[in-house]
C-alpha cells in the first residue's frame, strides 16, 4: 500500500522548495457537499494531489472540502480536469486562481486532514440546517451596492484580517474566531433584518455559511460575494472594473497578505506609522501576531516588545 502522508521533515521540505525555481499558481477552492467516508476521500485526495506536485492545506469532512494550495503552472489544466471529474459535486467547481507574481514560496508541504467541519461554526441549534444560502453577487453588482448608500456590507473575517483591508464602511464583527462572529452577528445586526445585507470573506467559505445562519435567524435580503475578496478582485480585473476594496487582503500562508490597493489603512504597533506588515514575535514563547513596520522590525529584532527582545 502506498504511503499516504508526508515522510520528510518540514525543514528539509522547506529547503527543497527554496532550491527550486519553478512558476507556481496559488489556488483556493471549497465545496459544501456530503462526503460519506471522509477518511477514504482524504486518502484519494492525498494520493492524487501528490502526483501533481501540489503543496498546501486541504481539509476534508462530512460537510465537504476546503483547500488552499499551490501547483506548478504547467500542471494546472491537467489538475483542473482531474478535480472536475473526481466527484460529481466538484464538476465545474469555482477555483480562485492567483498568480504568484513575486515567486514567493507559499507552501512547502502537502497536508490533507480529516476535520469535523471544514469551517468550525460553533452552531449548537439543532433546528439549523445548512441549506438556504444568500444570493451570490458578482463584482459589478458589488460596486453598485457599495455605491447605493443603502446596502450594508458585513465583513465575516477575524479582526486582524479586517484591520489591514476591507470594503469602505464595512461593518466589523469584532472577533478572533468565526465561531465568535456567528454568535455576535445576529445580535449586532438585529436592526437590519429587513435591509439589504452583503456578507463577504476571503474566498467565500465563511460567508456562505454565515448567510445561511442569517436567513435562519430571520434576515430577509442576504447576499454574498461570489468567490469572496479573491473572486471579486479577479473578476473586477478581468472586466476592467474599479476595485473598491481598500488596503491588503490577509492570507493564511507564508505571504501573510496580498496588496489590493495602494492604501495602507493600518499602523505599526510600536511606532504608529502606516504599515500593513504582519509578523509573529520572534520570541517563540510569545509568537503573537502583530503589525510591525520595516524600521521597527530592525529595531526590535522582529519582537513585539523590548521584553521579548531580551530573549533573542
Amino acid at each position: 500500500m502506498s504511503i499516504l502522508h508526508n515522510q520528510i521533515s518540514k525543514k528539509e521540505l522547506k529547503k527543497n522548495i527554496f532550491l527550486k525555481n519553478e512558476s507556481r499558481l496559488i489556488l483556493s477552492f471549497y465545496k459544501y457537499f456530503h462526503i460519506l467516508e471522509p477518511k477514504k476521500f482524504r486518502d484519494k485526495i492525498y494520493k492524487n494531489f501528490s502526483q501533481y506536485n501540489i503543496l498546501g492545506r486541504v481539509y476534508v469532512s462530512y460537510e465537504g472540502i476546503n483547500a488552499q494550495i499551490s501547483i506548478p503552472t504547467c500542471m494546472y489544466i491537467k489538475f483542473k480536469n482531474f478535480l472536475y471529474t473526481f466527484n460529481p459535486a466538484l464538476n465545474n467547481l469555482r477555483i480562485n486562481v492567483r498568480f504568484n507574481i513575486n515567486n514567493i514560496n507559499v507552501f512547502w508541504v502537502l497536508s490533507v486532514k480529516v476535520k469535523k467541519y471544514i469551517v468550525n461554526d460553533g452552531i449548537k441549534n439543532p433546528l439549523f440546517k445548512f441549506k438556504n444560502i444568500g444570493t451570490y453577487i458578482n463584482a459589478s453588482e458589488v460596486n453598485l451596492m457599495l455605491n447605493d448608500g443603502k446596502t450594508i456590507f458585513i465583513d465575516m473575517r477575524n479582526s486582524y484580517e479586517y484591520k489591514i483591508g476591507h470594503f469602505p464602511n464595512a461593518v466589523e464583527i469584532q472577533s478572533k474566531t468565526f465561531r465568535e462572529q456567528l454568535k455576535n452577528v445576529v445580535k449586532i445586526m438585529h436592526y437590519a433584518k429587513n435591509k439589504h445585507i452583503v456578507m463577504y470573506c476571503t474566498g467565500g467559505i465563511r460567508c456562505e455559511k454565515a448567510t445561511s445562519w442569517m436567513i435562519f435567524n430571520g434576515f430577509k435580503h442576504v447576499y454574498h460575494i461570489e468567490g469572496g475578496i479573491i473572486g471579486y478582485v479577479n473578476q473586477a480585473k478581468k472586466n476592467k472594473l474599479p476595485i473598491l476594496f481598500k488596503g491588503s487582503n490577509f492570507v493564511f500562508d507564508n505571504r501573510m497578505k496580498e496588496k489590493i490597493s495602494k492604501d495602507v489603512i493600518s499602523s505599526c504597533k510600536q511606532c504608529n506609522q502606516p504599515s500593513d506588515d504582519y509578523v509573529n514575535c520572534a520570541f517563540n514563547l510569545c509568537h503573537v501576531l502583530f503589525i510591525q513596520c520595516h524600521n521597527c522590525q530592525i529595531n526590535f529584532k522582529n519582537c513585539c516588545s523590548f521584553t521579548c527582545m531580551k530573549y533573542i
